[in-house]
C-alpha cells in the first residue's frame, strides 16, 4: 500500500502560482504510477500580496499547515513594491527557516553534458557540486534589528557552535549519501574568511573538530574570496562546500549563473524534521501573468524534495524518481525544445512543464 505524504503549496507570489502549477502536475503524474507514494496536498496563503490584502505575511494557520507537512514546497516570494514600515522586503521563507530551523540550505549546482553554460566547458563535461549554506543565522542574525545612527550603521554576524555542529554534520552526511549515489567524490570543503575574522576561525575549529568524526569523508578549507574564483575556473574539483549565511547568499547566485541563470538554479533550507523547497529565483513581477516564466527551478526544487522524503522514508522509488525528473529536466535543457526564453527558447510555463511530462 502506497505512503500518503502531506504537502504543505505555498504558491507565493507574482509568477510564483503560474511555475507552481505544472510542478504540481508533475508531481500528480509520477505519484499516479507510482506503487509507494502518493500526495495531498494542501494550498496555504503567504507572501507580499497577502500581506497587503491583510496586513499578515504568514498567516497562523498557514504556518500550522507548514509545521503539519511532511514537506513544504514554496515558490517565488516577494514584491519589490510591498515592505514592511522598516523598508525590508516581506519573507515569509526566513520566517519560516528561522521557527522550523531550517539551519542547512542547500543549493545544487550542476552542469549535464551538452548543456549551455557562460563557462567554456567541453560538451562532454560535467559539473555537479553541491553549496551548503547555514540559513539561520551568520550576517542574516540581526535582520531587521541592525543599528543605525547618522553617522554609522552595523549589523551582528552570530555564529554558534550547536548550530555549526548541526550544520557540518549535516554536510558530511550529505557527502557520503552523494557518494554512495555516484554523485560526488566524498569530499567537504569548509568556506570561511577565518584569516580575518575570529567568528570564522571559530567556524573553521568546529568543522575540523567534526571532520575527525567523518574521517572516511575528505575534507579541506577554502576562503570565500578564493572559491568565488576556483567556481568559475575549475568547478569540477568541488563535490560539497559549507558556508556561513551571506557568503552561501552570494555563492548560490554564482552558482546558478555558471549553470546558465537562476531559472535553473533549484533549492531546499532542511531541519532535523522539516525542509521547504523553493526557486532560488525572485517572484519577477514584470512578467507576471504572462505564462512566460521558466519552471525549472521549481520543477527541480521538486525533485529534491522527492529525493529528501524517498531517503527519509526509505522509499527507493521515490529516490529513483527524483533522479527521473533531474534527468527530463537536463534532457529538455540540452535539446532546448521546450525551453522558455531566458534560455533561448520561445516555449511557455505550460510548454516547460509539458516538454518535461512528455520526457518522463
Amino acid at each position: 500500500m502506497a505512503n500518503e505524504y502531506e504537502i504543505a503549496v505555498f504558491n507565493g507570489d507574482g509568477i510564483g502560482p503560474e511555475i507552481m502549477k505544472p510542478t504540481v502536475s508533475i508531481l500528480e503524474q509520477l505519484a499516479a504510477q507510482s506503487d509507494t507514494y502518493s500526495f495531498d496536498f494542501k494550498y496555504a496563503d503567504a507572501g507580499a500580496l497577502h500581506y497587503a490584502n491583510t496586513g499578515e505575511s504568514l498567516p497562523e494557520e498557514s504556518l500550522e499547515i507548514a509545521k503539519r507537512a511532511d514537506a513544504i514546497l514554496l515558490s517565488a516570494m516577494g514584491l519589490p513594491s510591498v515592505r514592511y514600515d522598516d523598508g525590508t522586503e516581506i519573507s515569509p521563507q526566513i520566517e519560516l527557516r528561522k521557527i522550523l530551523n531550517l539551519f542547512a540550505g542547500v543549493r545544487p549546482v550542476r552542469i549535464a553534458p551538452g548543456q549551455s553554460s557562460p563557462l567554456n566547458l567541453n560538451p562532454e563535461q560535467a559539473i555537479d557540486f553541491v553549496l551548503i549554506r547555514e540559513s539561520t543565522e551568520g550576517l542574516f542574525y540581526s535582520q531587521g534589528k541592525g543599528e543605525v545612527s547618522e553617522h554609522s550603521a552595523s549589523e551582528t554576524l552570530m555564529i554558534t557552535k550547536k548550530t555549526s555542529e548541526d550544520l557540518f554534520e549535516f554536510a558530511f552526511s550529505l557527502a557520503k549519501q552523494r557518494k554512495e549515489l555516484g554523485q560526488g567524490k566524498g569530499k567537504v570543503t569548509c568556506v570561511d574568511k577565518a584569516n580575518v575574522f575570529r567568528a570564522f576561525a571559530f567556524f573553521r575549529d568546529i568543522f575540523d573538530k567534526e571532520s575527525v568524526r567523518h574521517a572516511a569523508i575528505e575534507s579541506d578549507h577554502a576562503y570565500v574570496d578564493a572559491t568565488a574564483l576556483w567556481m568559475v575556473t575549475k568547478p569540477w574539483d568541488f563535490d560539497v562546500l559549507v558556508t556561513e549565511n551571506m557568503f552561501g547568499d552570494i555563492l548560490s547566485d554564482l552558482g546558478a549563473g555558471i549553470m546558465g541563470g537562476l531559472g535553473l538554479a533549484p533549492s531546499a533550507d532542511i531541519g532535523k524534521d522539516a525542509a521547504v523547497f523553493q526557486p532560488c529565483h525572485g517572484s519577477a513581477p514584470d512578467i507576471a501573468g504572462k505564462n512566460i516564466a521558466n519552471p525549472f527551478a521549481m520543477i527541480l526544487s521538486a525533485a529534491m524534495m522527492l529525493e529528501w522524503l524517498g531517503i527519509k522514508h526509505n522509499d527507493i522509488a521515490m529516490v529513483d524518481d527524483a533522479k527521473r525528473l533531474r534527468d527530463a529536466v537536463d534532457r529538455v535543457v540540452v535539446s532546448g525544445k521546450g525551453t522558455t526564453g531566458d534560455l533561448g527558447g520561445n516555449a511557455n510555463t505550460t510548454e516547460a512543464g509539458q516538454a518535461v511530462m512528455e520526457m518522463l
